[in-house]
């Protein structure tokens, strides 16, 4: 377990989104650059719900959201913490690249063909 001392979950709830989601992505986002670092234990659903005046039902849907998308991990009773990053992402990734595989095959892409068209669509998607 991290020192929580060092590290500070920030989260601030506005009108622009549902707070359940707000509070999953500010989470995810701060888990995905290390913000928070793996390991780190965050609230328990009853506490962060009450420092962010939200109804516990709120806080406890964004944590079931940020374990299913493989963010954060409950340990029982010992509290939630924030997982290890890449497991759930790269089982993800890798899945979306066989379909596409399958996919340009049924097309009757060239192999070069089709790892050009993904290069472009990544090179789309980040903005490089």
């Amino acid at each position: 377990m991290r020192d929580n001392l060092l590290v500070t979950l920030k989260i601030h709830i506005d009108g622009s989104a549902p707070p359940y989601e707000q509070v999953r992505a500010q989470i995810s986002e701060q888990a995905r650059a290390r913000e928070l670092p793996v390991g780190y234990r965050l609230p328990t659903v009853r506490g962060l719900a009450e420092s962010l005046g939200l109804a516990a039902n709120t806080v406890a849907k964004a944590y079931r959201a940020l374990e299913a998308d493989g963010v954060i991990e409950t340990r029982g009773r010992n509290g939630t913490f924030v997982a290890a990053a890449g497991s759930a992402a790269e089982r993800e990734a890798a899945s979306a690249a066989q379909a596409y595989a399958e996919r340009v095959r049924r097309l009757g892409l060239a192999e070069d063909a089709a790892l050009a068209a993904a290069r472009d669509a990544l090179r789309a998607a980040y903005g490089s």
